[in-house]
């Protein structure tokens, strides 16, 4: 079998074993051949490589409401998400970011329109705090359906898709989810049914008579969803729990901007851009609702315009 490090020189081997270095040993380790090759490798990687399972947490709360932590499929259900985030590293990380930068833009949505601050971590596990587009359709943070966008106070067209716009979605899923708490008396259940709707959970309690979640048997993903949520707001909260650690500097700044307010239309966004001394890319990165190069606001509705406060250098608070 041909060595591993065909590449590294007889001098160079020597120099690192002389040196008593970790390399050293792990040069002539890896550089043997034999049957105790293969032993030494696996003792290394038992060693060097640990993979923990997970602590969970004795009391959880939901919007307040108490998970039952004594079911066993709770606990289990609970376990999988912990474990899928946790060792999903990248992804974890990148929602510890996002959330530094747009939690504190819904944060106040939600407490000023009565919804639960937890909710907030619906949008970061439907879109990732991204404008993702899934496969159905469904659009911006919190994933809205076009039909259900406009029923919800939003504006849809080639124009305008206020299901980009962070504050204007936020505010259409708190009036969704105090709709359905309003009809089902929970927050687990109005979480779910943000998941299934209406109408697919109408048919499970009718059918279960049954009216608690974690007593609920339901499709995979309703089944899954709110323990989702749960176990990014544990990450969130308590990341050095579960292994992750971010320095102030690591985390995305949120945007520091000045409103522009417009009640007319706007010929070229690209020329009103440089105009106020920005481009176009930061004023469609700041403003991911307009979707054209346009702005003909034929009803003349008045638009709040994001800009860099300071130019686009200074436009994420970095010191």
């Amino acid at each position: 079998m041909r060595p591993p490090y065909p590449l590294i020189g007889k001098s160079l081997l020597m120099l690192a074993l002389l040196a008593g270095g970790a390399l050293g040993v792990h040069l002539l380790t890896f550089s043997t051949t034999g049957v105790d090759t293969d032993l030494d490798y696996q003792r290394h990687f038992n060693e060097s490589y640990k993979i923990f399972s997970l602590n969970l947490p004795n009391d959880l709360t939901f919007c307040g409401e108490k998970v039952p932590m004594d079911k066993l499929d709770v606990r289990e259900r609970l376990d999988r998400e912990l474990l899928v985030n946790t060792y999903w590293q990248s992804n974890s990380l990148l929602a510890h970011k996002r959330a530094n930068r747009w939690f504190p833009v819904i944060e106040p949505i939600l407490k000023a329109e009565g919804v639960p601050d937890d909710m907030k971590y619906i949008a970061l596990i439907e879109s990732g705090l991204t404008n993702v587009v899934s496969p159905m359709g469904a659009t911006g943070f919190w994933q809205f359906m076009k039909d259900t966008g406009i029923k919800h106070g939003m504006e849809v067209n080639a124009e305008v898709d206020e299901r980009y716009n962070v504050t204007r979605s936020t505010k259409a899923a708190c009036d969704y989810l105090k709709e359905a708490y309003g009809r089902y008396g929970s927050w687990s259940l109005a979480a779910a049914s943000y998941n299934l709707g209406p109408g697919g959970l109408d048919k499970q309690l009718g059918r279960q008579k049954n009216n608690d979640y974690f007593a609920l048997l339901l499709p995979e993903e309703t089944s899954r969803y709110v323990f989702r949520v749960l176990a990014m707001k544990e990450i969130i909260t308590d990341p050095e729990r579960y292994g992750f650690h971010l320095r102030k500097k690591d985390l995305y700044p949120t945007y520091r901007t000045r409103t522009m307010e417009v009640t007319g239309p706007i010929d070229d966004l690209n020329d009103l851009a440089v105009r106020q001394g920005t481009d176009y890319k930061t004023l469609k990165l700041l403003n991911p609702w307009l979707r054209d190069i346009k702005l003909t606001n034929p009803k003349g509705n008045t638009y709040q315009l994001l800009l860099p406060a300071d130019g686009f250098d200074k436009a994420t608070g970095d010191e």
